[in-house]
């Protein structure tokens, strides 16, 4: 084979480097087997806009996904418990309000380890596995709600089984933080959570008409149309979302999150805000049918998609005029809506109930993105240039733990309907001790981060 060696070009026909620069070479993320990427930097800008950003928003776009589809079967039993009776079940309002509680209680309690799921087994895979749990709550309540004689213990068991569902909120945030880079990662970390929250005023919307297809009502398919989406959600994941590789858990975070106090505060406003939320998402139906008995069920999914809906507000708000006043002005609107559905509730008015828990669902929403607004801005107030890294370390771990600690909200609050009827016969106690927790959390905002001379006053949170 004949080879030709190239002459060089006359000195005169040398090409101008300075006016042709050569082009640099795309930067791609290093991958070995198993959709594991080895090197991931998205603050390297080149990086970022080379490939970074359109990996980070292709593995978003499955997270929220599989978030959505979490929250939809971890709001299953707010839909089913208000049909139970009518399908034969011989259960108290007591005995409802355990259904409902008790998935958001799992939910709450496995949210911190679904945290640390996603350093240990990559993200890719845990949405996969996580994924693929939520056959089992949605098995399960297939198979028991055409049995009227499941006893109430199973009944109790297949309701927890729904809890796997938000777990999937703290590994599904997770992962994605650590896709994003630091300017970006609050709008996709902002669309995950509010994907993920629709799920709960979608399924109280569509499962409803679902089950009512056909003559009769169907009850199992409420818990049967979401195993092949979970296999769907499942595959996604497999097929086109990756694992990043080098990612720790940082147990030092939740360690310097748990001795700081404003954590512990933050959250217990967070039970406030996000367990207000998704505390009356699940009971609104059961509400409905039984203080209003010919009152449309189909109405309660607006509550639910409101408050979903009403959250990026709220953290565009705190934006402008600063988390904790627009905590604040939450906590004013649900001592307000609250008042109000007690009203509605004594003079029987099924409108001003109804309005009522519309204001609650919009307070409670708003105060969500708030309250996570003023998370960063807390740990970040005051301290100095280099001890940054620190506080947001710290800020990463109070994420964490008030997202886990808010969740628990979802069981007090049908806790506290039940015992209130109980109790007194009527859900109005437990209205007015809602009423006064709000007014206590607006004042621990006001006195830790508004008051003038309180040593936060001067800082924008």
């Amino acid at each position: 084979m004949e080879t030709t060696t190239p002459t060089a070009a006359p000195a005169a026909a040398a090409p101008n480097t300075e006016a042709t620069p050569v082009p640099t070479a795309p930067v791609t993320p290093a991958a070995r087997k198993g959709r594991w990427v080895e090197h991931w930097d998205p603050e390297d800008a080149t990086f970022w806009q080379s490939t970074g950003r359109s990996v980070a928003r292709r593995n978003l776009s499955f997270s929220i996904l599989a978030e959505f589809l979490g929250f939809c079967v971890w709001a299953l039993w707010s839909v089913v418990v208000p049909l139970l009776p009518a399908a034969g079940f011989d259960l108290t309002v007591n005995q409802q309000f355990w259904l409902i509680a008790v998935p958001s209680l799992v939910g709450a309690t496995i949210r911190i380890p679904y945290t640390f799921a996603v350093p240990a087994f990559g993200g890719r895979n845990w949405t996969v596995v996580s994924s693929l749990l939520l056959l089992l709550p949605a098995s399960a309540l297939a198979f028991v709600v055409t049995r009227p004689e499941t006893s109430f213990g199973v009944l109790l068991l297949c309701a927890a089984l729904a809890g796997f569902g938000g777990g999937n909120f703290a590994s599904s945030m997770t992962n994605i933080s650590f896709f994003f880079p630091e300017a970006e990662k609050g709008k996709a970390l902002g669309l995950n959570a509010a994907g993920g929250n629709l799920g709960t005023g979608v399924v109280q919307m569509v499962v409803p008409a679902i089950i009512a297809i056909g003559a009769g009502v169907h009850l199992e398919r409420a818990g049967l149309v979401f195993i092949p989406l979970a296999l769907l959600s499942a595959v996604a994941a497999w097929r086109w979302m990756d694992n990043l590789a080098g990612i720790k858990a940082d147990y030092k975070s939740f360690a310097l999150a748990t001795k700081n106090p404003h954590t512990w505060i933050i959250s217990f406003l967070y039970i406030g805000t996000f367990g207000s939320f998704i505390g009356y998402a699940g009971a609104f139906p059961t509400l409905l049918k039984t203080q209003f008995p010919t009152a449309p069920l189909g109405l309660a999914f607006m509550g639910a998609l409101l408050g979903a809906l009403s959250r990026p507000l709220g953290g565009m708000i705190a934006d402008r005029l600063g988390g904790a006043k627009v905590t604040i002005a939450s906590f004013v609107v649900l001592i307000g809506g609250a008042l109000a559905a007690i009203e509605g509730l004594q003079a029987k008015s099924f409108p001003l109930f109804f309005g009522a828990f519309i204001v609650l669902f919009a307070g409670a929403g708003i105060g969500n993105g708030a309250t996570y607004r003023m998370i960063p801005a807390v740990f970040r107030a005051g301290v100095a240039a280099d001890a940054l890294p620190v506080a947001r370390k710290a800020a990463a771990g109070c994420i964490g733990i008030a997202g886990a600690v808010g969740a628990y909200g979802g069981f007090f609050i049908p806790r506290g309907f039940a015992m209130a009827k109980d109790t007194y016969g009527s859900l109005v106690p437990a209205m007015y001790v809602f009423v006064a927790a709000y007014v206590l959390m607006a004042l621990t905002t006001y006195a830790v981060y508004q008051r003038r001379g309180s040593a936060l006053a001067s800082e924008t949170i």
